[in-house]
């Protein structure tokens, strides 16, 4: 048995945030490996190896016909009874940025996965600015998942994508979001109030900026938290704390290494 929880960092042509997501679960004591799509579809490589899998940012296939489908094409025809017995083992999933819209396209999100039965509830689409938007964020943590617990209540985070925007299927569907507990972020002003344009930099509906699956341990969200894992990548980190102390994102990955490793390496 491993003493120490292994992250597996999904790449392919286009992903390009693949190493700061490696990065940041090795600083929390993760063993971590980008892998290949291609060499899980070869049989080099096996899922059920890993405890977290983590779909990073970038523009996997150069967002061919939409953000992040052809992953969750393949992700879903090719590895989708892999996938779904990686999480109803238990294991954890993280989606950021693309890695969200892969695991919405291929019906991982909101769940529960059935890639048997697909169905798309959800969908992440073009920002109301009608421009790649590249700012920061603040957010509001709401819910309760593995990923988020222990985080101060409003979070700063980056975004930069053109494709954002956070619809639902229909509104029942966004009500039980709501009433299961599943938005995990929602974009607000500095203060906390609803957020708008530029706070708001896509128009999601209600301002969800990342959501769950029912059992809180498959997150999805747009912002990076990659990219505030440590103090000094705040842009403003020379006017307030320590240059040593973690940033906001930094919780986020020691929560999912964490719990891998209490669960599965104990």
């Amino acid at each position: 048995m491993s003493t120490q929880a292994k992250v597996i960092v999904l790449r392919t042509a286009g992903t390009n945030c693949n190493s700061e997501t490696a990065f940041a679960f090795a600083r929390c004591g993760a063993v971590v490996e980008e892998v290949h799509l291609e060499r899980l579809f070869s049989g080099k490589v096996h899922l059920a190896d890993y405890h977290i899998m983590a779909l990073p940012g970038g523009f996997s296939y150069g967002d061919d016909i939409a953000s992040g489908r052809l992953f969750a094409n393949e992700l879903r025809l090719r590895l989708g009874q892999d996938v779904r017995r990686f999480i109803d083992d238990g294991k954890l999933v993280i989606g950021i940025c693309n890695g969200f819209q892969i695991l919405v396209k291929a019906g991982i999100l909101p769940g529960p996965f059935k890639p048997a039965t697909h169905r798309q509830s959800v969908t992440l689409t073009h920002n109301d600015s009608g421009k790649f938007e590249a700012r920061w964020v603040h957010l509001k943590v709401e819910g309760r998942s593995v990923w988020t617990e222990g985080l101060k209540d409003i979070v700063y985070f980056p975004v930069a994508h053109g494709e954002g925007k956070f619809i639902p299927a229909d509104k029942k569907t966004l009500q039980a979001l709501g009433h299961s507990g599943q938005v995990a972020f929602r974009y607000v002003d500095e203060n906390g109030a609803d957020a708008l344009y530029p706070q708001n930099p896509n128009g999601s509906l209600e301002a969800i900026a990342g959501i769950t699956d029912p059992t809180g341990r498959v997150l999805g969200l747009m912002p990076h938290p990659e990219r505030h894992f440590t103090h000094t990548q705040h842009p403003y980190w020379t006017r307030f704390g320590h240059p040593d102390q973690p940033g906001d994102g930094a919780r986020i990955f020691q929560n999912g290494v964490d719990y891998a490793t209490r669960t599965f390496c104990a």
